[in-house]
């Protein structure tokens, strides 16, 4: 009988030719020209948005441009905090209706909810994450603006009147409309995410808890949600990220008007809202490089939250402390 380093050899030297077989090597190459591809296009998109904005750069300048209020074409004057500040309210609205119904949504189809049940929920939710931008916004239009200044603004206004955030008329385009337009359009993403992170918890983390005389509630309070508590931010991190960047729901029902306000009732501006509105009338180079400006700071934004949510995404696979699933 040969000795096992004998026997263990021809193993040993299967992966080196395995790795050398020409179409592996083809493959391999392949996929890593197609991975640095999607850098190499980001790198475009910035460098092009930064060339087209040094014009409004050099003459506005860094600071006065991202802290700036003032916008005026005609006088060449853009300050871009009215647009920053519209597009954070709305979105921070939307992560607030949306992210406790997606939760919900998501512990129903996975933990609780009837078997019978499960498969209609999620039709609907995947009917609402292919609905198109335009057609939320016809809606929101159409059957929600009046709804809220109907209804929802001046009972929001009537209880909770004495909160700035709540105080002025009720004329149902706003920020409170906008982000609730957000809300609908981001809850399939946020579900959808938080459906596959419950998925990781470990079935022993549910009995352990279930053995020792927790109902089914105390057992998803105590071993799901703290076990999934990451994954369930990064999936509201990526439905943030979809949520700043939205375009045409939100300049429908948003007001389009590029001041800061503290009441939600009040009409205001974001982001993608003035690059789709002044571009295509755009003249000067300092316009149209305010308006590449704006792209800027967005894909900045939108690039940083959606790294924060991969990570966090990630962190749910190892569970907590460390520790593996």
């Amino acid at each position: 009988m040969p000795p096992p380093s004998d026997i263990s050899a021809p193993a040993a030297h299967s992966t080196p030719a395995r790795a050398g077989n020409p179409g592996d090597r083809a493959w391999g190459w392949g996929i890593t020209i197609f991975g640095g591809s999607l850098l190499v296009v980001a790198g475009l998109i910035l460098y092009e948005l930064g060339r087209v904005a040094a014009p409004s750069w050099g003459q506005l300048g860094y600071f006065k441009f991202l802290f700036s209020s003032a916008w005026d074409p005609v006088q060449e004057k853009f300050g871009a905090l009215p647009f920053i500040y519209g597009t954070l309210v709305t979105s921070g609205v939307a992560l607030l209706i949306a992210l406790p119904v997606s939760v919900g949504l998501a512990l129903f189809l996975s933990e609780m909810g009837p078997r019978a049940l499960r498969a209609p929920v999620a039709y609907s939710i995947e009917v609402l994450a292919a609905i198109p931008s335009v057609i939320y916004g016809l809606w929101g239009l159409f059957v929600m603006v009046p709804w809220l200044r109907s209804s929802v603004e001046p009972f929001l206004q009537k209880t909770l009147g004495f909160l700035p955030i709540f105080q002025g008329p009720p004329i149902g385009l706003g920020y409170l409309a906008a982000g609730v337009i957000l809300a609908l359009m981001i809850l399939p993403t946020i579900a959808s995410v938080t459906i596959e992170v419950l998925k990781t918890v470990p079935p022993s983390l549910k009995e352990g808890a279930l053995a020792l005389g927790a109902t089914r509630w105390e057992s998803i309070r105590i071993s799901v949600l703290p076990y999934a508590r990451p994954g369930i931010i990064g999936a509201s991190l990526l439905g943030l990220g979809r949520a700043l960047g939205e375009t045409m729901a939100v300049t429908m029902v948003i007001g389009n008007s590029p001041e800061i306000h503290a009441s939600l009732f009040a009409p205001g501006y974001s982001l993608p809202a003035v690059i789709a509105n002044e571009f295509a009338e755009a003249t000067g180079d300092v316009h149209v490089g305010a308006l590449a400006a704006l792209g800027l700071v967005l894909f900045g934004i939108t690039l940083i939250l959606n790294a924060i949510a991969r990570i966090l995404v990630e962190a749910v696979a190892r569970g907590p402390k460390g520790s593996r699933a």
